[in-house]
């Protein structure tokens, strides 16, 4: 049975089989979308890779059919000259954010001959695929599929696509953007773009990023059509959507697409707003949003009265108070006595078992799109990222001229993205129009709250009656 097919809109398996990565790239060249050329080894060469302990016999011969293939579509060659380069990628069903490897720009020759740099690109792409067939056993990426339920014996696929640089030139960026904003559901496009960088610099929430609009001011060719395939993109979906992007000298490239999955205020709000514009049903909104979104949505603000002691950009709504952790290690041993906040100068996957343990995440870098946003949001943990005047050591924070230490005490407001010293009170947000509206539809299916019935409950009866 084959293990490796070429990326394109004739590509019918869905993300079991492929990955959802690869699914999603399906979707974007049947919307005939720009896409990078490559091809996808899927879940099964994994599952085989686990069970024997090596890939499965006939993968390599399988790569190297495909890439001769993407050799002559972009007439170049791996470690060749002109060279082509890759990125070798994971692709679970369910997206696993950050979990497992990812190399990136295989494939630039050596220096010593093209025979002999042909001959080295294919063992590192060989040694790429395997290293991305053992990540999903990764500790990184167990904790994370435990934390959300995801099946140990799935697998990953692999992708493999020709590179575009986003690092190439001043007309060059890679970026992440939302059709709508993640925190609070709000419309219009926003997120995350590095200029003259590589995609894995805006997402790792290395650098701090600039808002997606400065692209609308540099390169406006790029930025309309962005526009565009988040407009194709929604429609297809009828849901808020996310894409990963790289503009190659004022050029768009789209690299990954998917659902937004927002949840709380944003799932909340969405829902309401397309129902309003007629894109789905009310039964539809009221299916997508699930109680544990609405009890988020209610999530309290930190009160006004608090000082402040540093800002960044609210990621992850709640408030979060506990002691300061400096890395996960600590994050780990100090939640065992009490709620703790893992404060960063970035989070990465190594991160994931200190952010599974900690109330709250604050970074100094990073922005709505980063490790640290995503992964919080995913776990319904309060989160600031980007606060720039945060600088963190070993044991100890400041923010402008004042320290603190490992094991102080720190209120985060994951909504507003205001940091305060100690323990300040939280209060109730303000009234939302999106959840009052959502809740009057979830009456008029089920006739009506009785007293006492809580809004968690109110939708949960109407979705019950929907079958949801």
């Amino acid at each position: 049975m084959s293990l490796v097919r070429p990326l394109g809109p004739d590509l019918a398996e869905g993300p079991a089989t492929i990955g959802g990565k690869a699914h999603g790239l399906v979707l974007l060249h049947r919307l005939r979308l720009a896409v990078p050329p490559g091809f996808v080894i899927t879940t099964a060469a994994c599952r085989a890779y686990r069970r024997d302990g090596r890939p499965p016999e006939g993968l390599e011969a399988e790569v190297d059919t495909a890439l001769a293939a993407l050799e002559r579509r972009t007439g170049r060659a791996l470690g060749g000259d002109p060279a082509l380069t890759v990125s070798v990628r994971s692709g679970a069903a369910v997206s696993m954010p950050g979990m497992m490897t990812t190399v990136l720009g295989l494939g630039a020759p050596p220096g010593d001959g093209p025979a002999a740099g042909r001959a080295a690109a294919r063992e590192r792409l060989t040694a790429a695929v395997t290293a991305v067939l053992a990540s999903w056993d990764a500790p990184r990426a167990r904790t994370y599929r435990a934390l959300h339920g995801l099946d140990d014996g799935a697998g990953t696929a692999v992708v493999v696509q020709a590179m575009v640089d986003g690092d190439r030139d001043d007309r060059s960026a890679s970026g992440v953007a939302f059709d709508r904003d993640p925190v609070d559901g709000s419309p219009g496009p926003g997120g995350d773009v590095l200029f003259r960088s590589r995609g894995d610099a805006v997402v790792s929430g290395r650098a701090l990023p600039l808002p997606l609009s400065a692209l609308a001011d540099r390169e406006p060719g790029a930025w309309a059509d962005l526009e565009r395939a988040l407009g194709r993109v929604r429609d297809h979906y009828r849901d808020a959507c996310y894409l990963e992007f790289t503009v190659e000298s004022g050029r768009l490239w789209l690299l990954q697409v998917r659902r937004a999955g927002f949840t709380g205020t944003a799932a909340v709000r969405t829902a309401v707003d397309l129902a309003r514009a007629g894109v789905l049903e009310r039964a539809e909104a009221l299916a997508r949003v699930t109680p544990d979104d609405l009890e988020r949505a209610r999530r309290p603000v930190m009160a006004a009265t608090a000082a402040l002691w540093t800002r960044g950009t609210g990621a992850g709504p709640g408030v979060a108070a506990g002691r300061i952790a400096t890395d996960s290690a600590a994050a780990v041993r100090l939640s065992a006595s009490g709620p703790v906040v893992l404060v960063r100068p970035e989070t990465s996957p190594a991160d994931m078992a200190g952010i599974a343990a900690a109330a709250g995440v604050l970074t100094a870098r990073g922005g709505a799109s980063s490790h640290a946003a995503v992964v919080a949001r995913s776990l319904g943990r309060p989160a600031v990222v980007g606060a720039a005047d945060l600088h963190v050591e070993p044991g100890r924070v400041r923010a402008g001229e004042r320290w603190a230490a490992e094991g102080d005490l720190l209120t985060l407001d994951g909504t507003t993205g205001r940091v305060a010293l100690g323990v300040h009170p939280a209060v109730a947000p303000p009234a939302d129009a999106a959840v009052r509206t959502l809740l009057s539809w979830a009456d008029a299916v089920t006739g009506g709250a009785g007293d006492g019935v809580g809004d968690a409950e109110r939708l949960a009866a109407a979705r019950r009656l929907l079958g949801a």
